[in-house]
């Protein structure tokens, strides 16, 4: 039998997406699956976004862009950068990628050598790990809990720094917990990895304006840090904008040239049509988002009182993103004479056989208590889908 590269046989098909392709098996097969997997804003991309993407197209942006990205379009980003969240970066310090997960890969390889220490608080982004052992890395899991709301503290990450740990990743608002760290949190973080300067700190900000609690504040705010965060942003949540893929890094330079060599290896640059699309989304001053981010708080009160009803699970409030992440322990050993639940995969499986509703395993967030509930769709299909799985729960004794 012909054997593939390791590399591959040790790499693990995203959760998220890997749940999302059973739910349309199903719903081809004439299953009603309500799917709450994957984390996609239910809005259709903002017209004047579409039409600067027509535009491009009668002007002949045809051809291949530069590598790192049109000129205008990073110093489009890099005004939003300074405009919206007064941080200081030169167009060359902006990196343009086919998603912000191509950005964050970008910054991985070329920052983590083999053997290298990744500081990364549990729960995470599903590819985070996944990126660092690809790059040869060592994950180092800082694990959270519910109770903590889901957040690290300074001494937990003083703690774990080791002579081989190279950079640490984080998101806030956090996909899956919708977690946000607020300015003194963020300031304390930063008190610690601004003592040992060769450690990158890479912050995941596409959640940016999802978020329910004032005005977002960024790690790299801080002066003392401003020569070790990478920025990782896009317009896939916040303008919904998903399909475009479109996302950006801020890095330090040394760092965005780096990316730069390396896209240029693998993908060459994003899109030129999305690229003028997602310049148009980020030009904009005041973006009209007052709708979608009310309506995602609306539905994020929805579910948080629908689940109050459902007996064991515990959940905190998220501040951000669309996600909320219950401990559902409390079934684990249960059973309905099939099936047994004995960790957070079989609850999904149970719930995806039994009340035709996916959502994703907290295993592949790194915590094995929680299941992942995605928020963004409809409040009659989240209504339908919190009872059916009360229906679904109640079986198992």
């Amino acid at each position: 039998m012909r054997k593939l590269a390791d590399r591959i046989e040790r790499l693990h098909e995203s959760q998220t997406i890997a749940m999302a392709r059973l739910s349309r098996e199903l719903q081809d097969q004439g299953h009603n699956i309500i799917s709450l997997s994957l984390g996609e804003p239910d809005f259709d991309t903002p017209k004047y976004i579409g039409d600067a993407a027509k535009k491009a197209i009668d002007d002949g942006f045809t051809k291949y862009p530069p590598i790192s990205g049109y000129a205008d379009v990073r110093e489009a980003i890099a005004q939003k950068l300074k405009r919206e969240n007064n941080l200081d970066y030169k167009a060359s310090q902006i990196v343009v990628s086919t998603g912000a997960k191509q950005c964050i890969a970008n910054a991985v390889l070329c920052c983590v050598n083999p053997g290298d220490e990744v500081l990364v608080p549990t729960p995470y982004w599903v590819s985070y790990s996944q990126i660092i052992q690809l790059a040869g890395g060592v994950p180092v899991y800082l694990n959270t809990t519910i109770d903590s709301d889901f957040k690290v503290t300074p001494q937990q990450v003083e703690k774990a720094i080791t002579s081989r740990t190279r950079m640490f990743i984080f998101s806030s608002p956090c996909n899956p917990t919708g977690t946000v760290y607020s300015h003194e949190e963020l300031k304390a973080l930063a008190a610690v990895f601004a003592k040992h300067e060769n450690i990158f700190v890479l912050s995941d900000e596409i959640y940016e304006y999802i978020n329910f609690v004032g005005k977002h504040h960024s790690i790299a705010s801080f002066d003392e840090l401003k020569n070790q965060v990478i920025i990782i942003n896009g317009v896939s949540k916040g303008y919904a904008m998903t399909g475009w893929r479109i996302g950006y890094m801020a890095a330090p330079q040394d760092v965005a040239t780096a990316c730069d060599k390396m896209q240029g290896q693998f993908t060459s640059a994003a899109s030129s049509i999305a690229q003028k699309a997602a310049k148009a989304a980020i030009s904009i001053s005041t973006p009209d988002r007052g709708l979608m981010v009310e309506t995602f708080r609306k539905r994020r009160d929805l579910v948080l009182n629908l689940m109050k009803d459902i007996p064991g699970w515990k959940t905190n409030t998220p501040e951000g993103a669309f996600y909320v992440f219950p401990d559902i322990s409390y079934y684990f050993g249960k059973s309905d004479g099939n099936s047994t639940i004995n960790n957070p995969e079989d609850m999904c499986m149970y719930l995806l056989k039994d009340a035709k509703v996916a959502l994703v395993t907290g295993e592949a967030f790194g915590d094995n208590q929680c299941i992942r509930f995605s928020y963004a769709t409809s409040d009659k299909l989240l209504t339908e889908a919190i009872a059916r799985i009360k229906v679904s729960l109640a079986k198992l004794k």
